[in-house]
C-alpha cells in the first residue's frame, strides 16, 4: 500500500482513539491520558497508538490496563469509522517522549548551572601568564646589515665618493 495513505489513515485513527478515550470510554482506571501519535503499518493490519498520562506510575499502570480492555470497543468503532475492507488491530504503547523531553531539559539546567559557577569562578582571575599568549612573528633587530650606510658607498658608483672631483675628464685633453 502507499506510504502516505498509511500516514492518512493513523492520523485519523489516532483522532477516533483520542475522541473514544474523551467521550465514550468511562473506566474509572483511565487517568489523563493524551494520544500522541498513531503508527499504521503499509499494508494496514496493525496500528500502534502511542499515549500519555499525567500522574504517577501507579496512575499509568491503571490507565494501560483500562486501554487493554477498552481496546475490542475502540478497535470497533475505529472501523466503523474507517470503513475498511479489514479494521487494524490496536497496541497501546506508553511513550517515552515526555520522559525523555524531561531529562534532556534536566541536563540543559544541569550544565547551564555549571557555566554559571565557572563564570562565578572566572570573575576576577588573572591571566596565569602573559596578557596575550599568542606568538608574535621575531622582529628583526636594529642593526640589520642591509640598513647600514656602508653598503651605500658602492666603489662603481659614478659620483665622487671622499669628496674630490673625478680627474679621469682632465686628462683626455
Amino acid at each position: 500500500m502507499d506510504a502516505a495513505r498509511a500516514r492518512k489513515l493513523a492520523d485519523r485513527i489516532s483522532q477516533i482513539v483520542a475522541e473514544m478515550l474523551e467521550r465514550r470510554i468511562k473506566d474509572p482506571r483511565l487517568g489523563f491520558a493524551t494520544v500522541t501519535e498513531a503508527r499504521l503499518t503499509n499494508d494496514l493490519r496493525e496500528a500502534t497508538v502511542y499515549y500519555t498520562v499525567l500522574g504517577t506510575d501507579a496512575e499509568r499502570a491503571d490507565t494501560a490496563m483500562a486501554l487493554a480492555s477498552a481496546t475490542g470497543i475502540i478497535r470497533s468503532e475505529v472501523g466503523r469509522q474507517l470503513g475498511l475492507r479489514h479494521t487494524p488491530s490496536l497496541a497501546f504503547v506508553a511513550d517515552i517522549l515526555p520522559d525523555t523531553a524531561q531529562r534532556i531539559e534536566e541536563l540543559v539546567t544541569q550544565a547551564r548551572n555549571a557555566d554559571a559557577e565557572l563564570a562565578r569562578s572566572r570573575q576576577g582571575a588573572v591571566p596565569a601568564g602573559d596578557a596575550d599568549p599568542y606568538r608574535k612573528p621575531a622582529e628583526p633587530p636594529d642593526d640589520d646589515p642591509l640598513d647600514d650606510d656602508r653598503l651605500d658607498d658602492d666603489p662603481r658608483d659614478d659620483g665622487p665618493q671622499d669628496g674630490l672631483e673625478d680627474d679621469r675628464d682632465d686628462l683626455d685633453g
